[in-house]
């Protein structure tokens, strides 16, 4: 038992199906619950005259057919999220939520007489998962390995943390759906245990989310080289489609209306699920259910359903074409395609991938070996392994890379988006960006972090905001202030910023309160490509409007300096003549106008930076402490090239 009490176990946290896994004799194998089934369907249902008993997994789901207002399914697609992100979706589920919830807030519902957060509600899952382990392990169980979807963005993954942390668990690591289920079929190897390189598409097509990873395999590594989804393509979306025929029959031939009556929805859904199930199977499946007395049967063919169904599998096939777009690949070039989730039994979905990636043509096949349902969990299963440090297993030197799916950066001086780690870098990542200020004596700045593809901040996702304090007051464009971003192992974000000149520091974990869904990350991608023209264009008029603004605050403070009378009266007039000209051309929509004019100044100011530089110089070797070229002098007078990016006014609280 001594052993077994630091046993790492892997777990695959479903929206539909919940599965724990442990590798045994170098093998993962999933656990199985109390009644012999690995799968745990992911309900939670609570007794409301108690309020303290709870039931998890198939007694839950029966519970959801007699008392639905008692229970709880698909959690996992409200973990992380805002009141407004669901409130589309509330309408498909029997949930209801706390009273007096306000945007922004963190989403409670009400089940069972309790007010319950979606980790809270997951936690309960796993807390079932935890305790089939321990049963077959007969040890304690206090670590695991929880896989994610691919999509999920670092308020989802945090949530997931908590439900882990709220279940006694401490996750050591979330991984990726697909990057599992690559691991699980044992990618890394050849039959004779040598390595293997290739490439590798992952497509998930579960009961909620839809995901498609690329992944490079070379010298023990899975790198993710990108990721793409969508969301609303899953087994609950085509039940959802099948659930509107049967509504609309039995609304037509029965004369009854099913969706006033919770209890016969649930009997109503199930019944769908399981024609569903068995038309993958079978070439026709009957439907029936009992409403108000009277019996409900349709037998529907396979060709029915697939008719039905074309246009929600279609859909996946966009994700698919981007995602080969995004990593530079044809079909052709894709080794492996490992199938995912319940949903991949469906034969018509088996034949739109498979002509995807022009499978029969080269003489290839899915991998559809292992169980769809799971795969994940048995991957997980994996890397908990090799985060256990048990050293005779021959995983323990996989290595796992993921990427990032969006790009994350800090508002700049005009409203403009600095990226410092762009969208599917390899996660751990780090990246580091010097800024400074953009007021003479400023010794506080809000520093404000983004998430998005757009240009500029307004158009992207604000993550979160802190403040650098008590920087020295210096003259603007003097203080370097380090940005670093941090990206961990489970996707969490950490920002900190330093002025390098007198070590003040600051620094923030980001844990916003919501997230965003699948479908809102592929609407910000999109739209990148949308706007880019737009977009980069705007950047490039403000870009140019604060280089000339920089300037002729340079050029208002070189003529107050001495060497300003060493000018003739000529030189004199053409730069005033110059200096309206950048003014007049701030009002401009082209950048090139302003960049000519700000050409222009820079020519007729080039001998006043001389004789500054001359005198800074002289200054200096007589040991006088005179103003020196940190003011931005040379070149374009207080815009040199190399500067780092100023911070944007509205981030600025000086003078405090």
């Amino acid at each position: 038992m001594a052993e077994n009490t630091h046993r790492v176990v892997g777990i695959d946290l479903g929206t539909t199906n919940s599965l724990v896994a442990i590798m045994q004799g170098g093998a993962p194998v999933v656990i199985p619950g109390e009644d012999g089934s690995a799968i745990v369907p992911s309900v939670v249902a609570f007794d409301q005259e108690t309020h303290t008993g709870f039931a998890v997994g198939n007694a839950a789901r029966d519970m959801l057919l007699t008392q639905p207002a008692n229970a709880v399914y698909s959690a996992k697609r409200l973990m992380g999220r805002d009141l407004a992100d669901v409130e589309p979706e509330l309408k498909l589920f029997p949930f209801k939520l706390a009273e007096g919830l306000q945007a922004g807030e963190v989403l409670k519902l009400n089940v069972g007489g309790l007010t319950l957060t979606p980790p809270e509600i997951s936690a309960y899952v796993l807390l079932q998962l935890k305790k089939n382990a321990e049963r077959f392990l007969g040890g304690e169980v206090t670590k695991a390995v929880i896989t994610v979807p691919a999509y999920f963005n670092d308020a989802q993954r945090q949530a997931t943390k908590d439900a882990g942390r709220i279940a006694g668990l401490e996750v050591l690591r979330l991984v990726n759906e697909p990057t599992a289920a690559a691991l699980a079929y044992g990618l890394d190897k050849n039959a004779d245990g040598t390595s293997r390189e290739g490439t590798i598409a992952v497509y998930d097509f579960g009961g909620g989310t839809f995901d498609i990873s690329i992944l490079k395999l070379r010298d023990g590594i899975f790198e993710v080289i990108t990721t793409g989804g969508d969301t609303h393509l899953g087994g609950d979306d085509i039940d959802n489609l099948l659930l509107a025929v049967a509504i609309d029959d039995i609304r037509g031939d029965l004369g009854v209306e099913i969706t006033k009556d919770p209890a016969a929805m649930q009997s109503l859904r199930k019944a769908v699920i399981d024609a569903k199930i068995a038309l993958s199977a079978n070439d026709s499946a009957r439907l029936a259910v009992e409403v108000e007395g009277k019996l409900y049967a349709r037998e529907i063919s396979r060709a029915q359903f697939e008719q039905l169904i074309a246009s929600v599998i279609e859909r996946t096939a966009g994700p698919v074409k981007q995602a080969l777009k995004d990593a530079a690949l044809t079909p052709e070039d894709i080794d492996e395609v490992v199938m995912v989730g319940g949903s991949t039994r469906i034969p018509a979905v088996r034949a739109l991938v498979s002509g995807i990636f022009n499978l029969e043509a080269r003489g290839r096949k899915l991998h559809t070996e292992l169980n769809p349902d799971e795969v994940v969990a048995l991957g997980a299963a994996v890397q908990a392994q090799i985060l256990s440090g048990t050293d005779h297993v021959a995983t323990n030197e996989l290595l796992l890379l993921d990427v990032t799916p969006l790009s994350l950066g800090i508002e700049a001086l005009g409203g403009v988006v600095a990226k410092i780690i762009q969208r599917n870098s390899t996660i751990p990542a780090s990246a580091t960006e010097h800024f400074t200020t953009g007021v003479d004596g400023q010794t506080n700045v809000a520093i404000h972090v983004l998430q998005g593809e757009r240009e500029l901040a307004k158009d992207c996702r604000s993550l979160a905001r802190f403040d650098l304090k008590g920087i020295p007051p210096m003259v603007a464009g003097l203080p370097r202030i380090e940005v670093k971003f941090l990206i961990d192992a489970n996707g969490i974000l950490h920002v900190s910023a330093k002025e390098q000149r007198s070590g003040t520091q600051a620094q923030v974990e980001v844990k916003p309160t919501y997230g965003l869904t699948d479908e809102q990350v592929e609407t910000m991608i999109l739209d990148s490509f949308d706007n880019a023209e737009a977009d980069i264009t705007a950047r490039q008029v403000i870009e140019a409007r604060n280089e000339a603004q920089t300037i002729l605050e340079a050029t208002k403070k070189a003529r107050q300096q001495p060497v300003w009378q060493q000018l003739t009266s000529v030189e004199h007039e053409a730069i005033a003549s110059a200096i309206s000209e950048v003014e007049a051309s701030l009002k401009d929509e082209d950048h090139k106008v302003i960049r000519n004019a700000i050409a222009q100044l820079d020519k007729h100011t080039r001998r006043l930076a001389e004789l500054m530089m001359d005198s800074a110089v002289t200054g200096a070797l007589g040991g006088k402490n005179m103003a020196t070229a940190d003011e931005g002098l040379g070149g374009d007078i207080g815009a040199p090239t190399t500067a780092p990016h100023a911070f944007a006014p509205a981030q600025i609280d000086d003078k405090k």
